[in-house]
């Protein structure tokens, strides 16, 4: 049973080809690939994928930009197999990944999304230990050794007192992933908003802590980027504004105050401050403070 791996592409291509490498070089062979470019205006990753002779290895091309969201939505539809992955085209695979995975997949069938082990790297791929991961690993991540499964209220509190996943590493059960759909209107949180829905509707969530992934933080990405004038806690403040009304709604009270205090993501907040108020970005210090202190 191979695993689906798929690539919206839209970035930096020698990224982008060090991404593809770490698929290549898999020590398990049971995977396809699937690159789908979103129109990137560069023929650069095309002609770097035709001269891939691999049967298993697939390339599409839009003929239009058409955003990140609907590529994950076209990943998703494009699946065949029974686990899939939307692989982030800046990120590496270890050369065990397949096989942590698949064995994953064979020893809990019934977890709709496994978290394997990750490392971070930075944009020189080299491996880092960054504040921000630290808490997540250390203070945020359930605590427990071993392979874990858990669902219902205690990870959807647990998820959101502060987001610890790594979206591009996680693998779904393609027939569990089809039954949500990403939000529009979160484009920096969806990921998020997604594994909440799955959660939500009964889906279990399984932790390996096998370090098989190679996750990459850098100053350019998109909700990085954001941070820098506080616009992507506007998102934030109304994506735990919905997913507290859904826990309402499952009487899960607890992971409803847990999405209403959304502790990590205000200490996320204030620790944005200083560099704000030293800029004298008055548009960011406003947006941090309401979101750091307001309801």
């Amino acid at each position: 049973m191979p695993l689906d791996i798929f690539v919206p592409y839209w970035g930096d291509s020698g990224y982008m080809k060090e991404t593809v490498r770490s698929v290549l070089a898999q020590e398990n062979g049971d995977w396809l690939l699937t690159v789908v470019d979103d129109a990137y205006p560069s023929t650069e990753i095309a002609d770097y994928m035709a001269g891939i002779d691999d049967a298993r290895v697939k390339y599409v091309r839009k003929d239009v930009n058409a955003g990140i969201t609907e590529n994950y939505r076209t990943c998703v539809a494009m699946a065949t197999q029974e686990v899939m992955v939307i692989l982030g085209c800046d990120d590496v695979l270890l050369p065990n990944y397949v096989d942590v995975i698949l064995d994953a997949h064979k020893l809990f069938p019934d977890a709709a999304i496994i978290q394997p082990g990750v490392e971070v790297i930075d944009e020189n791929s080299q491996v880092v230990s960054t504040l921000v991961d630290s808490v997540k690993q250390t203070i945020v991540r359930p605590r427990g050794r071993g392979k874990q499964v858990i669902s219902g209220e205690a990870i959807a509190s647990n998820l959101m007192h502060g987001d610890w996943l790594y979206w591009p590493s996680l693998t779904f059960r393609t027939d569990k992933i089809r039954e949500v759909d990403f939000r529009d209107g979160f484009p920096i949180i969806q990921d998020l908003a997604l594994i909440m829905d799955m959660i939500y509707k009964g889906d279990q969530l399984l932790i390996d802590p096998d370090v098989c992934f190679q996750y990459r933080r850098h100053s350019n990405s998109a909700s990085s980027t954001k941070l820098i004038d506080g616009s992507r806690f506007a998102g934030e403040r109304e994506y735990f504004a919905v997913s507290a009304a859904q826990a309402e709604a499952l009487g899960w009270h607890r992971a409803a105050r847990s999405a209403r205090l959304r502790l990590m993501s205000r200490a996320h907040s204030i620790s944005l401050l200083p560099k704000a108020v030293i800029n004298r970005n008055s548009t960011a210090v406003k947006a941090l403070v309401r979101h750091s202190f307001g309801k």
